[in-house]
């Protein structure tokens, strides 16, 4: 199957997600029920450890609050005996990710595969069948606002628009493949949707976003911000028309920065390497959980539910689309909040407030008098995580040219692990056009938290260079 393409199931798939568009609060009730029913039936039969979970009870009696927490640790370390097709093993898929030429290419010619970024830890494999792409294919396509509805009538095929995607590039990473999938899927739109690497040095991605001139950005937030510095100082040429951004915290006065710098709407989603498209905002710039095809339980540290309006410790997942790989109450690490408000827009779908990751942009003096070197925290994370295979970290500025890298983990191996990450962090950040920084490493020492409850991994401490 073509790139884990299933034409008449996405068509299926659009159809329902049409009809839940306008569905009451019971309908999707309903769906979220059926739905239920059906994934935990095939976890039962598929998987040897929810056949354990499972026996002896009736999957459409079940009561998802009954059933154990899940964590990615645990279920990886248990891989062959957690997902439902034998022929996955972890080994394999490890060889398979770690080439990079295998991005967007089927894994056993039936299934797309992508690696978690690591942020609490040793990075995830995630597999999806077609089933599941189709979801998340249809969610991407149908429940994004339409941030130019004038542009979407004239052009509702998008044949004018040229899309850039600033990310971490290298690496099997759920974005990464989802782009390269898309532009294989759609050959016409090859040479208009690109991806760029936020690892090079500010300059030349800017240089290289200057010549392509998107009319449509999408990134994190952290690079939109870094972005907007440089098109304030008009560095930045290229003028999008809108930006779409996620996968980290963005609050609302960086928002309006990005939003003001470039003078276009801006619109932020969720989602996860876990369930790609968790939820989008509506006209009104509320989040909305896609609750017919996923569950959210935000729960406190003990695992007991939370009210609604409150935001939970860390909150629980259950994918209804993938049976391949079941994940079913997986703690995510996030901190959700269940609004009980209903949004002003009319949707049913529940609205939500989320506080994920929220690290921090690190600034440098520039080499011989050049201005100050900006370095956004992912570009940060992926070199430590890809590069060096040090996970287990946080990186916390001190002074403009002084670092602490620290980790929990201890013994001699941990300290030749960092020293290892030390040497290839100084050789990026050099590359960057930061040299002269320090970097101290320690062992066996716990990661403060930030206000979000999760671990920042990379903190800066110096006042006003907070992005």
């Amino acid at each position: 199957m073509l790139l884990t393409f299933d034409p008449w199931r996405t068509g299926t798939v659009a159809a329902d997600v049409s009809l839940a568009a306008h569905a009451s609060e019971e309908a999707l009730c309903r769906r979220r029920a059926s739905r239920l029913a059906s994934l935990l039936g095939a976890a039962a039969a598929g998987s040897a450890l929810y056949r354990r979970v499972l026996a002896g009870r009736d999957p459409a009696a079940v009561r998802l609050e009954d059933l154990p927490v899940a964590n990615k640790t645990d279920l990886m370390a248990d891989f062959k005996s957690w997902v439902a097709d034998p022929a996955l093993d972890p080994d394999g898929l490890r060889r398979f990710v770690a080439d990079r030429a295998n991005i967007a290419e089927p894994y056993l010619d039936r299934y797309m595969v992508w690696e978690s970024s690591g942020s609490t830890g040793e990075p995830g494999l995630f597999v999806q069948d077609a089933a599941a792409m189709a979801v998340y294919d249809v969610l991407e396509a149908m429940r994004r606002p339409v941030l130019r509805p004038l542009q979407r009538w004239l052009d509702p095929w998008g044949l004018a628009e040229r899309i850039a995607f600033v990310g971490a590039t290298g690496g099997h990473f759920a974005s990464t493949v989802s782009v390269e999938r898309l532009r294989r899927l759609q050959p016409g739109l090859a040479e208009r949707l690109r991806s760029f690497s936020f690892l090079q040095p500010i300059d030349a991605l800017v240089a290289e976003l200057n010549a392509f001139a998107p009319t449509v950005l999408t990134t994190y937030p952290s690079a939109a911000v870094l972005l907007a510095h440089e098109r304030r100082s008009g560095r930045m040429t290229a003028s999008p028309h809108e930006i779409w951004t996620g996968g980290e915290g963005f609050s609302p006065a960086r928002r309006t920065f990005v939003k003001s710098a470039f003078g276009c709407p801006v619109a932020n989603s969720y989602g996860a390497s876990e369930f790609l498209s968790l939820a989008f905002e509506c006209a009104g710039g509320v989040l909305h959980l896609n609750s017919d095809w996923a569950i959210l339980e935000p729960v406190d540290a003990r695992g007991h539910a939370v009210p609604m309006g409150q935001a939970g410790a860390t909150t629980l997942l259950t994918n209804l689309a993938n049976h391949v790989q079941p994940l079913i109450r997986y703690d995510l690490g996030d901190r959700v909040t269940l609004l009980a408000t209903p949004c002003a827009c009319g949707s049913s779908l529940p609205a939500i407030e989320v506080k994920g990751r929220d690290d921090d942009t690190l600034v440098f003096r520039g080499d011989h008098g050049a201005p100050p070197v900006k370095i956004v925290p992912l570009a940060v994370s992926t070199v430590l995580e890809e590069e060096a295979g040090l996970f287990d970290f946080q990186l916390v500025q001190q002074a403009p040219g002084d670092l602490l890298l620290r980790t929990g983990r201890h013994g001699t191996d941990a300290q030749a692990m960092l020293q290892k990450a030390r040497k290839m962090l100084l050789a990026y950040l050099a590359a960057q056009g930061a040299s002269g920084v320090h970097v101290h490493c320690r062992v066996g020492e716990s990661a403060s938290c930030g206000p979000s409850g999760k671990m920042k991994r990379v903190v800066s401490s110096l006042h006003g260079v907070r992005s």
